[in-house]
């Protein structure tokens, strides 16, 4: 390290507002870079070296760059590496294999079930194994670093001839290896979507046995609840039970209480979460919208909230348009209306803004996109997360201060996730770092045209490679695979 602190900084960014990750108040300061990393950090006027290249960030605000604690980017970063949904926001890191669904280790004849063809058809999944994976996004080498989980779905897909009831034990020590195998190769820990088909025969008894194979490598455990409505309480409960008896930190995949008839229960759901994360580590992460999105399921099928579909294999040329309407076209209810969609995607307006604010302002929470880039009509969160959580709650709502903003999708999000020298400015840690302008930032994609870039984010740097800026026509790429500290 010393080599760098004396050699001529790559880059000295002045005059900027500086955002450290920590939730410490801002400063104005100035922070200089040397290859990929930080080499020193201070207020304006205590960097006396001249940079190789000097920046002026005179009304912008400096921050690390952020981290998405929740994606479905496992393809994405391999097919269309620039990621310019992600790097126009001013992301750095995606956390890539939630809710049970990774790549890694699994591969298909036919097309994969729901939900793991929201990551593509069978030819996407190439990876027998995680390494083989990494392997794939060091080639890619995409704009942004990737942080992978392991799904549960994605090994029960890989080992067992029956999904519909719980692993044996023959079975849960073949997943077991492959889990090993993973975080030998770089995972830092693994999800499950007991919500989904593809993992609801899985017992608590599965997910804590499987969980132990992490633990030995000091992984966290995310998980997509098995339900976030009515049994929301008795889901938290099993969720935080697994994990300890797996010995593993735990996050609680984007945490929110769905269906009219659930709205307002975060009031319980926080409080409860809060006491039981005193005795054992647990996060969870949250999307800044009413609406959140899957594919098409019979059991989500209701007039009681808006459905608008994102695609359809059979019927296209419904995308973006709302099921009540589809249904009232086609002249029959909205049931059979979903049903010949199929397969499908779809929106669900199923939150209430409330809710979605009390948990944004949990300590507990942080800031996870939870997009689905194969969209055809995606969710607005794709391109629009972090800009919004920065311009209309920070800013313009005053949910919370940009300071605390800024740490949940920084510092926090680096530390729930043990990644190895993200998440906060300060000498030694690699140079991601994201410029923006507090005035104006703000995300413009919304449900209507959810393909618009935000605006406010002016620069990007990732491992010390400038990678996005506004008069930059193609991302920079010097993203990898991040380690997790052991």
């Amino acid at each position: 390290m010393s080599s760098l602190q004396d050699a001529k900084p790559d880059w000295i960014f002045r005059n900027a507002r500086i955002i450290d990750g920590t939730g410490a108040p801002s400063f104005m300061g100035e922070v200089a870079v040397t290859a990929d990393v930080i080499t020193a950090v201070g207020p304006t006027g205590t960097i006396s070296q001249r940079g190789a290249n000097e920046v002026d960030l005179a009304g912008m605000a400096l921050a690390p760059g952020f981290i998405d604690a929740h994606t479905h980017d496992d393809r994405i970063v391999l097919d269309a590496p620039d990621m310019l949904p992600k790097i126009s926001q001013g992301v750095t890191t995606v956390v890539v294999g939630n809710c049970g669904i990774s790549l890694a280790p699994v591969q298909f004849d036919a097309e994969p079930p729901p939900p793991m063809n929201l990551l593509g058809g069978a030819a996407a999944y190439q990876f027998p194994n995680f390494a083989a994976y990494a392997r794939a996004v060091a080639h890619a080498r995409p704009s942004v670093n990737v942080a992978a989980l392991v799904g549960h779905s994605a090994l029960r897909l890989a080992v067992m001839a029956n999904i519909a009831v719980k692993a044996s034990d023959a079975e849960i020590s073949r997943m077991g290896d492959m889990l090993t195998e993973a975080m030998e190769n770089g995972a830092v820990g693994w999800s499950t979507g007991l919500f989904y088909p593809t993992n609801a025969a899985a017992d608590a008894e599965e997910v804590a046995a499987l969980g132990r194979y992490v633990a030995r490598h000091n992984g966290v455990y995310a998980t997509h609840m098995r339900n976030e409505f009515e049994n929301v309480l008795e889901s938290i409960d099993e969720a935080v039970h697994t994990a300890k008896a797996a010995g593993t930190p735990l996050v609680i995949s984007h945490h929110k209480c769905a269906g009219v008839e659930n709205w307002g229960r975060t009031e319980q759901t926080l409080p409860k979460i809060a006491a039981l994360a005193a005795d054992h580590p647990i996060n969870f992460d949250v999307y800044p919208y009413s609406a959140g999105s899957t594919n098409l399921r019979a059991d989500l099928i209701t007039d009681t909230y808006p459905i608008m579909i994102s695609w359809s294999e059979p019927h296209p040329e419904m995308t973006g348009r709302y099921i009540t309407d589809i249904a009232a076209e086609w002249g029959i209810d909205i049931h059979e209306a979903a049903a010949r969609l199929q397969p499908a995607g779809a929106i669900y307006f199923q939150m209430d803004e409330a809710d979605v604010r009390r948990v944004m302002r949990s300590p507990l929470s942080m800031i996870g996109s939870d997009g689905l880039p194969h969209d055809v009509h995606p969710h607005p969160r794709l391109w629009g997360t972090f800009p919004r959580v920065l311009g209309h709650y920070a800013r313009d709502v005053g949910l919370f201060d940009l300071e605390t903003a800024v740490h949940k999708m920084t510092g926090l999000t680096a530390k729930v996730f043990s990644l190895t020298r993200r998440g906060e400015i300060r000498p030694g840690n690699f140079a991601d770092l994201v410029a923006f302008r507090p005035e104006i930032v703000s995300d413009l994609a919304t449900y209507e045209s959810p393909l618009l870039q935000s605006v406010g984010i002016d620069w990007v740097m990732v491992n010390g490679v400038p990678s996005f800026s506004t008069t930059q026509s193609t991302p920079g790429r010097a993203g990898r695979l991040v380690q997790r500290d052991t």
